[in-house]
């Protein structure tokens, strides 16, 4: 168990029991506030956003960037002729950057991905070759002789969906997300609108003082449903908010009554402010799509950001239905459109707000998955290929070393299962420095980032 496991204060501990003590819908909503803590160290004078999408159950990073080129194409349909793309149908999504991949290494978006590539031709997307959770920098001999540290309980979904979030297994107390707003709440304005989650509730966004706002589709949740009356009383419903912030002079108790007037303040304030956001760009966002919704809510909260006092803030958006055991050829092409839609519009949209350039948003999964096909799906797996999007991305290149195809590679820990070359904490450590998290303060945002040369520690895609 890390040092941020135990580094809980009783303070911390007061706070998130006094909102525990609420009920029902208001629940998501008053943990998101129930532990704001003192101990922001930086302070910033512009505004930076950064999104992370994740992608529940561990995308299939082999139909997400597939190769291209025809040696690296034939061992891929060879792996998984039943499940992979035709050559035919990637030719509309080959890309072409900018600087040409050794060994004449060709990649193509998913063929219902073609939304994206205005992007990578623009210079706003880079693909990230083969990003994985680890724990320090591991060869295949050393993966095999169990010599090194591993993550723990690989191939686990709920396991490495913590580790991915958090540097530590399932039951982790703090994510990265949120040890990132820990360095910046106290610069806020609002320090509880720091971190703000759109998908429910994720270890990401948690941090050691720092907690998760939840807001959903339409809005800030609301405490008691917004209610005017209760029973049809509205003198009833005044009352029970009288109660829930009046302090009785208990330990626990007043710590209720201050999280439940916290809770109340803020919702105000949020509804308040996006009631007079701008109408330009919304409509950029497709319907009938999850992600799309999400990341139109951020949008929307992105652009009422100084009303609300932030100055950095951190956000996550997620999509499910990824586990393609079975049904990938029917089940995924439609997850990808969703996935490459939804972020062309948030970034229009960042484009129209005019703040292109302060928003980063970057994809995230469990793991990758298996090469080889298992029928008709392909099962758990380690490395995978992720992006990010931005007007500060330095895109049109891809980053990191394109993986040999095929089993028992050097890249090959077993049925296509990659053995990352970039580590998670070199892929979250770009994004916060890019964010204004100092090198100083990145081993306590990232625990493990001290186990890689510091030369390493930036990819330079942002």
């Amino acid at each position: 168990m890390s040092c941020f496991d135990h580094d809980q204060s009783r303070r911390a501990f007061l706070k998130r029991s006094g909102a525990l003590g609420m009920a029902g819908v208001a629940a998501p909503f008053v943990t998101s506030l129930g532990a704001i803590g003192e101990a922001a160290a930086a302070t910033a004078t512009d505004y930076k956003a950064l999104v992370c999408i994740f992608l529940y159950g561990g995308n299939d990073y082999a139909n997400t960037l597939t190769p291209y080129d025809q040696a690296s194409y034939d061992q891929y349909r060879a792996a998984r002729s039943n499940i992979a793309h035709t050559r035919e149908s990637l030719a509309a999504t080959l890309l072409s950057p900018t600087e040409a991949l050794t060994g004449g290494r060709q990649y193509a978006l998913a063929p219902t991905m073609t939304s994206l590539m205005p992007l990578f031709a623009g210079g706003q997307l880079a693909p990230i070759l083969n990003v994985g959770t680890l724990v320090q920098p591991t060869t295949k001999a050393q993966y095999q002789a169990n010599s090194v540290r591993l993550p723990p309980k690989l191939f686990s979904h709920n396991d490495q969906q913590s580790y991915f979030q958090a540097s530590s297994p399932e039951g982790a107390t703090s994510g990265w997300g949120g040890r990132i707003g820990d360095v910046f709440q106290n610069g806020n304005g609002t320090a509880a609108l720091t971190c703000i989650n759109a998908s429910g509730n994720a270890v990401y966004l948690t941090g050691r003082n720092a907690v998760q706002y939840s807001v959903g589709t339409g809005g800030p949740i609301a405490l008691l449903n917004n209610a005017k009356t209760m029973y049809g009383s509205a003198a009833a419903a005044t009352t029970l908010r009288t109660l829930m912030t009046t302090a009785p002079g208990s330990l626990l108790g007043d710590e209720h009554a201050r999280v439940s007037k916290r809770a109340l303040d803020t919702y105000a304030q949020v509804a308040g402010a996006l009631a007079g956001a701008p109408a330009v760009g919304f409509p950029l966002f497709p319907t009938g799509n999850s992600l799309a919704d999400q990341l139109k809510m951020v949008a929307r909260l992105i652009s009422v950001s100084s009303e609300l006092g932030v100055k950095r803030q951190v956000f996550f958006v997620s999509l499910g239905g990824f586990d393609l055991h079975d049904n990938l050829v029917a089940q995924h092409p439609g997850l990808m459109a969703k996935v490459a839609d939804g972020m062309k519009a948030f970034y229009d949209t960042t484009v129209a707000l005019g703040v292109a350039d302060r928003v980063t948003s970057f994809t995230a999964s469990d793991f990758g998955r298996t090469l080889q096909s298992n029928d008709d799906g392909s099962d758990h797996g380690w490395g995978s290929m992720h992006f990010a999007m931005g007007g500060a991305v330095r895109g049109k290149r891809f980053y990191g070393t394109p993986p040999a195809i095929g089993n028992g590679t050097a890249d090959d820990v077993g049925q296509g299962r990659l053995l990352p070359t970039i580590a998670v904490d070199q892929y979250a450590a770009t994004l916060a420095n890019w964010f204004g998290v100092s090198d100083t303060d990145l081993p306590t945002v990232l625990p493990n980032i001290g186990n890689y040369n510091r030369s390493a520690w930036k990819l330079g895609f942002v």
